[in-house]
């Protein structure tokens, strides 16, 4: 009971302080949609690389003039027969959105927190050790484009880093073609999402 408590207390305090700082939006608008997504991870060894995977989900956003706050949760669930497995991953993230322009077509950036959530439990018998699970948390950033049909709907799509790495580790940095000072400067990343969706305003 004490574990839930603490995976649940540290993204209530995130998103309590999103919407803190998203109030304003809050009177502006408010959407509920949903989406694609397409999660890739970056492996340290090559060979390991595995292609991006895709999950559907759904989002909240709270949109103002220039400041909006969205919170999507994601989901995938793999079955492995020969391993008698089914694998569940789970994404939850809060995205604090700074348009870049108003308007029917509006550019953002987009940052905030990420909780990573994966289950593994038996196809058939009982669970014994195979059924665990585990979750990450890890910040992402980027940027991405809505467009608006009208006041009451919109769709949009958008690129993020996710696991970025603000330390010193120079394999985590991310490539930057003849810049070496420049991908130095950057944080690294472990893993990128490319999402598509649409949203009912209110």
């Amino acid at each position: 009971m004490d574990s839930l408590l603490r995976r649940c207390a540290a993204p209530a305090l995130v998103v309590a302080a999103f919407f803190l700082i998203a109030a304003p939006a809050v009177a502006q608008g408010f959407g509920i949609g949903g989406r694609l997504a397409w999660i890739k991870t970056n492996s340290e060894v090559e060979e390991l690389d595995e292609g991006s995977t895709r999950f559907y989900g759904g989002h909240i956003r709270l949109s103002g003039a220039r400041v909006g706050i969205e919170m999507s949760l994601d989901r995938h669930t793999e079955t492995l027969e020969l391993l008698n497995q089914k694998v569940t991953e789970t994404p939850f993230q809060v995205s604090l959105m700074l348009k870049l322009a108003g308007g029917s077509v509006q550019p953002y950036l987009l940052g905030g927190p990420g909780w990573y959530y994966r289950s593994v439990s038996p196809i058939d018998g009982p669970a014994d050790d195979l059924d665990f699970s585990t979750h990450d948390f890890g910040w992402h950033a980027g940027g991405g484009l809505e467009v608006r049909a009208g006041k009451h709907f919109g769709f949009h799509g958008d690129y993020r880093y996710t696991f970025l790495d603000f330390g010193d580790d120079d394999d985590d940095e991310i490539d930057i073609p003849g810049g070496g000072f420049v991908g130095r400067l950057l944080p690294g990343h472990k893993g990128s999402m490319i999402t598509i969706g649409a949203t009912l305003y209110f």
